[in-house]
């Protein structure tokens, strides 16, 4: 019990030296959280608010939570919004929650040391943990990496304990590999490439084991069920969406190898050495050496754990470098693996020293760890100068954000610089319960006409633009020249140049009727069809960057449902809460609103399309069927609609007939559309 004890404390006290010099690095940091970093931030605010633990939120039910994550799970947001409510709201005060996942790790990591070699293994795969220079900058960047390591790690550690043969098949290892399992998918999606390969074995190995093996295993689809299912039910267009841009848009946009090339197998270790450090790497594959070299004859002693260790790792890498998009972080999950086998090679030398009484373990051992350092040192003083630095704190400050007593606001931001974006302006402007949020726009050259039309607040840029297209440029240039805004400060940027901070001009009203008072017709364009589609969903994802709070939804609410109150068989505010409900991802609401029209325009065939496809959304294919096959019109797209969810119901016998009618009414819905395409085609050039 004593040596036990001692064991965790000293987990413990390289938990805390490593925080402090952690902390030491985000008390020197000046920067401001970039793209992704401000991204996350942002999502663990709005898991915090709707919480209830930060200020400007509250709890509006299971809906609204689940509408916070649409492309990435949101069990991280969840922890690091509320250790932020705890901590504050600063960068440097919500990363704190890295510290906590950190300290998940270094637990996995000492527990599963244990279990594969004893304590003396396990401390030093801590102590590798906690100098790796991946890690030092996992630990001091916001993103999502740290809990997917950790998460991670736990998975694949708890998972080989209820495999073990010899002391496995427990119900309590049955839940806690199950629950941890679950828990890193839904920090990200990414962890299936980690848990795919030790998941498939464990499966097997329930199969041929049987008996309780088997119901244990069930735990993971009732389990999957009850805590992915809700959330994947409710974003699963968008969460595919998301990896499809982040995976394979990605990979192609920024040139990474094709997946089966000599470069692609080769990405990952090259970058070892980097993410380890030279000594570190040296010294462990070289222990590993030893140790092969010493085995004369294999020990059964671990064997099982260090099977599981190499063949899931080896399986996990493959996966990983199949992967198209391609990135330092991306290998991220893999690396405590590699750290343990290692750990092995550096625990290998102190037992050769032992073996040789040469009194010099202790004192080699440590000068090594210390040869260690200067990598991560090195590493963390280089991110210093990489650290965006930029007045957006100031800007938003100006704008009136960050203050709970000002009316909600959106602030248009042009450039898209590391220092400057939609993403952390939206951070410091909504601080301490502040209602400011920032949109991109200048993607377009249709987006110049709305912002001088409806804008109010308006950043521009001197000098680098950022990732902006050349659209931006023309945007810049309307804020500038057309009078309708007054230009209000500007703030130098530390690499040249300055942004700008441009008002609406008290004297110039917004042109136009409201979007509010638009809705209605734009509604109404559903029921042409598929070519009544894109209108409507340009002029809503325009506003929607205009107007970050959707603040058109209620007053349209009400009067559609005033207007039914009076008319329960009106048309219009039934298309009008139909989209509604579309845009604010409630299937079932939609359904109710096309199932009336229907009814309502029965010689129409697009309300029943539209409710078959928002029932198959809602993961209901028996309604989306009833709704196609129900329909009094014939179409196409019904027939096709009908036949695909009858087939996703279980009804396999319409298999035949969807090979015929969902290429039909792709061709019907490219025919329709292709007039359309052209005009937008025609006003492009004409605008060019």
């Amino acid at each position: 019990m004593k040596q036990r004890w001692r064991f965790w404390a000293s987990v413990a006290l390289i938990w805390v030296l490593s925080t402090c010099v952690d902390r030491l690095w985000w008390t020197l940091q000046t920067g401001v959280p970039a793209w992704d970093q401000a991204d996350y931030l942002n999502s663990a605010m709005d898991h915090g608010r709707a919480l209830g633990l930060l200020p400007g939120g509250g709890w509006q039910g299971w809906q609204a939570l689940l509408d916070l994550s649409p492309k990435i799970p949101p069990l991280a947001s969840l922890v690091n919004g509320s250790v932020m409510a705890l901590s504050g709201d600063a960068p440097e005060q919500a990363a704190w929650s890295l510290s906590l996942w950190h300290g998940l790790l270094l637990v996995v990591m000492a527990g599963w040391g244990r279990r594969l070699q004893g304590d003396g293994l396990a401390l030093i795969a801590c102590l590798l943990v906690a100098l790796t220079p991946a890690f030092l900058d996992l630990r001091t960047d916001y993103v999502l990496e740290m809990a997917l390591v950790a998460s991670c790690s736990l998975a694949v550690w708890r998972l080989g304990v209820w495999c073990d043969p010899q002391s496995g098949g427990r119900w309590g290892q049955a839940w806690g590999c199950t629950a941890a399992a679950l828990a890193a998918v839904l920090v990200k999606q990414s962890a299936l490439l980690v848990l795919f390969p030790p998941g498939v074995w464990a499966a097997v190995m329930a199969l041929r084991r049987g008996g309780p093996w088997l119901r244990q295993a069930l735990l993971l689809p009732l389990l999957t069920a009850g805590l992915i299912g809700p959330w994947l039910r409710h974003n699963w267009i968008t969460s595919l969406g998301g990896t499809n841009r982040a995976v394979f848009e990605s990979a192609a946009r920024e040139g990474d190898p094709g997946v089966l090339s000599f470069a692609s197998w080769l990405w990952y270790p090259r970058l070892l050495p980097e993410q380890l450090g030279s000594v570190l790497l040296v010294v462990g594959l070289s222990g590993l050496l030893l140790w092969g070299r010493q085995r004369q004859h294999p020990s059964t002693d671990h064997a099982w754990s260090w099977r599981w260790l190499l063949i899931n790792l080896f399986a996990a890498w493959v996966l990983t470098t199949l992967s198209p998009n391609k990135g330092d972080r991306y290998i991220a999950p893999l690396l405590p693996a590699i750290l343990l086998l290692l750990a092995r090679g550096w625990w290998q030398w102190g037992h050769w020293l032992h073996a040789r009484r040469l009194g010099l373990v202790w004192p080699l051992f440590g000068a090594g760890l210390l040869v260690c350092f200067p990598a991560g040192w090195a590493h963390q003083l280089h991110r210093f100068e990489d650290r965006p630095r930029g007045p957006v704190e100031a800007v938003v400050q100006a704008a009136g954000g960050a203050d709970p007593s000002t009316s909600p606001a959106t602030l248009i931001v042009v450039p898209s610089t590391s220092d400057l974006n939609q993403h952390n302006v939206s951070f410091y402007g909504r601080r301490h319960g502040g209602q400011t949020v920032g949109r991109q726009l200048g993607g377009s050259r249709r987006d110049s006409d709305p912002v001088l039309a409806q804008a109010e607040w308006v950043v521009l840029a001197e000098g680098n633009q950022g990732s902006v297209r050349k659209a931006a440029q023309r945007l810049d240039q309307a804020v500038r020249s057309s009078g309708v805004f007054e230009l209000v400060n500007q703030f130098q940027r530390p690499q040249g140049g300055s942004y700008s901070l441009w008002r609406r001009r008290s004297t110039i009203p917004m042109a136009g009727p409201s979007f509010a008072e638009r809705f209605p017709d734009l509604a109404a364009g559903l029921e042409a069809g598929p070519e009544g589609l894109n209108p409507v969903f340009e002029a809503v994802g325009r506003e929607h960057m205009l107007d970050g709070h959707f603040s058109y939804r209620d007053p349209v609410r009400s009067e559609a449902l005033e207007v039914l109150a009076q008319d329960p068989e009106a048309v219009k505010p039934r298309w009008t809460l139909a989209l509604l409900a579309v845009l604010e991802n409630r299937p079932v609401q939609a359904s109710e609103q096309f199932e009336v029209l229907q009814r309502l325009l029965p010689d129409n065939p697009w309300p029943a399309a539209y409710r078959s496809v928002v029932n198959l959304a809602g993961w209901n294919p028996w309604q989306a069927a009833a709704a196609a096959d129900g329909a009094s019109v014939s179409n196409p797209v019904l027939a096709a609609l009908g036949d695909l969810s009858g087939v996703l119901s279980g009804a396999v016998w319409r298999i035949p007939s969807a090979m015929t009618s969902v290429p039909a009414a792709v061709t019907a819905v490219e025919e329709a559309l292709e007039p359309t395409s052209n005009q937008e085609q025609d006003q492009e050039q004409a605008s060019s």
